[in-house]
C-alpha cells in the first residue's frame, strides 16, 4: 500500500473511475491539486471562467454518457460553477464537481474566499460531500461517482479544504461500497407492466411521449421497437429529441410551449399516453388541470418522485427505460391504429407547423437552420443556447442520429451553448459540433472562445445577431403591450471580435451568402463562426400563451388577442402567470 497525499489519492481515484478529461481553473485552495495533476495522464481544460468548466463536464457526460468532471477553487471559484451544477442537475446530466475549500481549521472563520460550498449547493446537486480527513477521500470518491452515474444520474459535488490535499494517508481504493439508503430501481414491476400492456392494448388514440430518459439509458432500439409493433405514434419533450429518428414514419414531433400544433391537439385528443423517461415539465403540459383531459397517463420513470407529481397516473411503473420498454413490447400485441393517425395526418396538413417558404422575404432563423441542416445532410450534433435559436433549431433540424440534440431544458441558463459545446467536442472528436446560439446568450460566455482557439476545437459557430434579447422581447410584444423594457442591445463587431481569437468569421446579411458561408465554415480544419444578421422582429411559432392549454396553441401574432381574451375569462380575469 502507498503512502499518498490527499491530492495524489483523488487523482489516483480518478484513473480507477476511467476519468481521462478535466475542465477547470486553479486557485489558492486547489493549488496543490494542480501540482500533483501534472504527474497524471488528464486532458485539462483550462476554463476562461468556472461558470463554463461546469458547462463544459455537462456537455461532455451528455455526449458520453461518461461523468464528467470539473474542478474551482473556493469561494467564487466555487459560486461561479452554481449555474452549471443546477443545470445539470434539473437535466439529470452525471457530473462530479471538485471544489476547494479553506483548510480545515479556518472553516467558520471567514477566511480569505471561504465560502460554504455544501450548504449553498445542497439543493442543487443529488449530493455532496465536505471532506474533513484524508482518510475518507478514496470512499468519498467512489461514492460520488457511484452516486452521479446510478439510478436517475445527477451533479455530485465534493468539497476539498486545502490540508486534506496535502495530508498523507494510506491509499487504497475501496472495492465495495456501502450506501444502504441508495438503491435505485431499475427493473420494473412485471404486474405494472402487464396492466399497462392491457391498456395499451385497448387504447384507440395512444401516444408515446419520450423524453430525456431514453437518451440516458440508451434506449433507442427498445423505444423503436415497441413503436414499431404497436405502430403508436413518438412525441419527444425538448431533451428527448434525438431520442427517436425523426425522419422515421411513426415520429410525429415534439409538444409544448412552442412544440408542434398537431403534437399539443395529439395530446389533447388521445385516449392513452406512454410517458417514458420525462418529467410531465410545464413546458410540456401547458396548463396541468387542462393536459391530456381524455388520457389515461402510463408513467415510467427511473425516479419515483416524478410519478403522479404533476399529472395524475393510471399505471406508474418505476424501472430503467430501457428494461422497461423491453418487457413491455413482449407483452404488448401487435397492432395498428388507422383511424388514429388519419386524424394525425389531417391536422399536420391544416397545421403545418414546420412549413417553410422555399425563399423568405428577409434573413429568417427558421430558414437559416433548415439550411444548416442540408448542409449536414442532418449528421451534425447541435448545442444549442437558450431562447429563440434554441427553439428553431429543435423545431428545424430534423435529428435522426441517436443524442445529436444537446440543450439546457429545465433550468434554461443563457450562455450554455458555447462551453457546453467545448465539452461535446472533447466527448465527441469525430463528430461535427455545431455551437447554435442567440447574441444575448453568446455575450454570457463569449470568453470560452479562448479555449475553442487554444485547443484548435473544430466547432462551428452559429451566431443569430438580432440585436434583442429576443424571447423576451417576444413576450414584450405579444402579452405586454409592445412595451419593450431593456432588451435592446448593443453588439460588438462580431467579425472583428473573431479576429481577435484569431477565430475565422464571416457575416451574413443577405439570403444568398447562407449557403456558401455554410459551407465555408465546414471546409475549415478547425474553429469558424457565422453571424447572421436576421430579422429582429422574429418571433417563435407555434406558441402556448402564459396560463394556457396545449388546446390553446397559437400559430401567429392575429392569434394573441383573441386567445389571451380567451384564457383570461377561463382564469377569471389572470393570465396564470408564465
Amino acid at each position: 500500500m502507498q503512502q499518498l497525499n490527499g491530492s495524489q489519492i483523488l487523482c489516483e481515484s480518478l484513473l480507477r473511475e476511467g476519468v481521462d478529461t478535466i475542465f477547470g481553473m486553479p486557485g489558492g485552495a486547489v493549488i496543490p491539486l494542480y501540482n500533483v495533476l501534472l504527474d497524471y495522464p488528464f486532458k485539462h481544460v483550462l476554463c476562461r471562467h468556472e461558470q463554463g468548466a461546469a458547462h463544459m463536464a455537462d456537455g461532455y457526460a451528455r455526449a458520453t454518457g461518461k461523468v464528467g468532471v470539473c474542478i474551482g477553487t473556493s469561494g467564487p471559484g466555487a459560486t461561479n460553477m452554481v449555474t452549471g451544477i443546477a443545470t445539470a442537475m434539473m437535466d439529470s446530466v452525471p457530473m462530479v464537481v471538485i471544489t476547494g475549500q479553506v483548510p480545515t481549521y479556518m472553516i467558520g472563520k471567514d477566511a480569505f474566499q471561504e465560502t460554504d460550498t455544501t450548504g449553498i449547493t445542497m439543493p442543487i446537486t443529488k449530493h455532496n460531500y465536505l471532506v474533513m480527513d484524508v482518510k475518507d477521500l478514496a470512499r468519498v470518491v467512489r461514492e460520488a461517482f457511484h452516486i452521479a452515474r446510478t439510478g436517475r444520474p445527477g451533479p455530485v459535488l465534493i468539497d476539498l479544504p486545502k490540508d486534506v490535499t496535502t495530508n498523507e494517508t494510506t491509499f487504497e481504493y475501496p472495492s465495495k461500497l456501502s450506501l444502504p439508503g441508495f438503491k435505485p430501481k431499475t427493473q420494473g414491476h412485471i404486474r405494472q407492466i402487464r396492466q399497462a400492456a392491457r391498456l395499451i392494448d385497448e387504447a384507440r388514440k395512444p401516444l408515446v411521449m419520450a423524453g430525456h430518459g431514453i437518451i440516458l439509458s440508451e434506449a433507442y432500439d427498445e423505444l423503436r421497437e415497441f413503436a414499431e409493433k404497436i405502430q403508436i405514434p413518438v412525441i419527444t419533450t425538448l431533451l428527448g429529441i434525438s431520442a427517436f429518428p425523426e425522419t422515421h414514419p411513426l415520429y410525429l414531433g415534439w409538444p409544448g410551449m412552442h412544440g408542434m400544433y398537431y403534437c399539443n391537439m395529439a395530446i389533447s385528443h388521445a385516449d392513452l399516453i406512454v410517458a417514458v423517461g420525462m418529467r410531465m415539465d410545464d413546458r410540456v403540459t401547458g396548463r396541468l388541470n387542462a393536459f391530456a383531459p381524455h388520457a389515461q397517463i402510463v408513467h415510467i420513470d427511473i425516479d419515483p418522485a416524478e410519478l403522479g407529481k404533476n399529472v395524475r397516473t393510471a399505471v406508474p411503473i418505476v424501472g430503467d427505460a430501457k428494461h422497461v420498454l423491453k418487457l413491455l413490447t413482449q407483452e404488448v400485441r401487435d397492432n395498428r391504429h388507422d383511424g388514429w393517425w388519419e386524424q394525425l395526418n389531417q391536422w399536420r396538413v391544416e397545421h403545418p407547423s414546420l412549413a417553410l417558404p422555399d425563399r423568405p422575404e428577409k434573413m429568417s432563423s427558421p430558414w437559416i437552420v433548415r439550411q444548416l441542416y442540408h448542409a449536414t445532410k442532418g449528421n451534425a450534433v447541435l448545442v444549442t443556447d437558450v431562447g429563440q435559436a434554441q427553439m428553431w433549431a429543435a423545431q428545424h433540424y430534423f435529428f435522426s442520429k441517436p443524442n445529436t440534440h444537446i440543450t439546457s431544458g429545465g433550468l434554461g441558463p443563457m450562455g450554455y451553448a458555447l462551453p457546453a459545446s467545448i465539452g461535446v467536442q472533447y466527448g465527441r472528436p469525430n463528430d461535427e459540433v455545431w455551437c447554435v446560439t442567440g447574441d444575448g446568450g453568446f455575450q454570457m460566455t463569449l470568453e470560452e472562445l479562448a479555449v475553442i482557439r487554444e485547443e484548435n476545437l473544430p466547432i462551428k459557430i452559429a451566431l443569430f445577431n438580432n440585436s434583442y434579447l429576443g424571447m423576451v422581447r417576444q413576450w414584450q410584444q405579444l402579452f405586454f403591450n409592445e412595451r419593450y423594457s431593456a432588451v435592446k442591445m448593443w453588439n460588438p463587431n462580431y467579425v472583428k471580435l473573431g479576429e481577435a481569437y484569431e477565430i475565422p468569421t464571416v457575416r451574413c446579411t443577405q439570403l444568398d451568402e447562407v449557403a456558401p458561408a455554410l459551407e465555408w465554415a465546414r471546409q475549415i480544419d478547425g474553429p469558424a463562426m457565422i453571424e447572421f444578421m436576421v430579422d429582429p422582429y422574429e418571433n417563435v411559432f407555434p406558441m402556448v400563451p402564459p396560463g394556457a392549454s396545449l388546446q390553446e396553441t397559437i400559430e401567429g401574432v392575429e392569434d394573441v388577442a383573441p386567445q389571451t381574451a380567451k384564457i383570461a375569462a377561463a382564469a377569471g380575469g389572470s393570465s396564470g402567470g408564465v
